[in-house]
């Protein structure tokens, strides 16, 4: 029998700018999608952890980022 004891995701999100708008207009609403995400995250009480944020030339926003997984323990991964 094997249980799991602690479980973390690391991702890399690229929160991409929509081709129908203009460029100002897209800039402005990944940077708010990417403000909501956080404020998700915030409200569901996921423990995360931001590695590294990295806004492209274009205004796109390319993020690593760990976060819990299913509600299992995750301390030893966020150190």
């Amino acid at each position: 029998m094997k249980r799991i004891k602690a479980a973390c995701l690391e991702q890399t999100i690229h929160f991409i700018l929509k081709d129908d708008m203009p460029h100002e207009e897209a800039v402005q609403f990944v940077q708010a999608e990417y403000a909501h995400y956080l404020a998700q995250m915030d409200r569901n009480r996921t423990p995360y952890r931001i590695l590294e944020k990295t806004e492209q030339p274009d205004g796109s926003i390319m993020v690593k980022i760990k976060k819990q997984y299913n509600g299992y323990d995750c301390k030893p991964y966020m150190d």
